[in-house]
């Protein structure tokens, strides 16, 4: 086994770090492992998240199901939004719209809002 910084085969052993061996390069003084396993998560899972995000699940949501951090998704969610075109422009105004049935209400409330309680 040779030291990954300078190449030198004068090694040893030194401790367990994270259930691993750990080693010391006597003549740099540098510690290291002999394989390091990948951190992260899988393309697969970053991809189900964002699916799910995409299908109007939340945050949380995605979490519970997952077990993915939100927080960790939100910097997924906003690195993606990163790499989309923006939105184009529409200068034009259309003639033929569509409204859904809305009913608001105007009025009165209860008490007359132009007298003062106090007075």
């Amino acid at each position: 086994m040779n030291c990954p910084y300078c190449t030198s085969t004068h090694i040893r052993k030194n401790g367990h770090k994270r259930g691993k061996q750990n080693y010391i390069c006597v003549k740099c003084t540098r510690q290291f492992l002999e394989s390091y396993s990948p951190q992260g998560y899988s393309e697969q899972i970053k991809k189900q998240c964002l699916t799910m995000y995409v299908n109007g699940n939340g945050f949380r949501a995605i979490e519970r199901q997952t077990g993915v951090n939100h927080n960790t998704v939100i910097q997924w969610v906003k690195k993606a939004a990163i790499t989309l075109p923006n939105a184009p422009q529409q200068s034009e105004i259309p003639e033929v719209t569509q409204i859904d049935e809305l009913e608001t209400f105007v009025g009165k409330k209860k008490q007359d809002l132009d007298m003062d309680s106090s007075q």
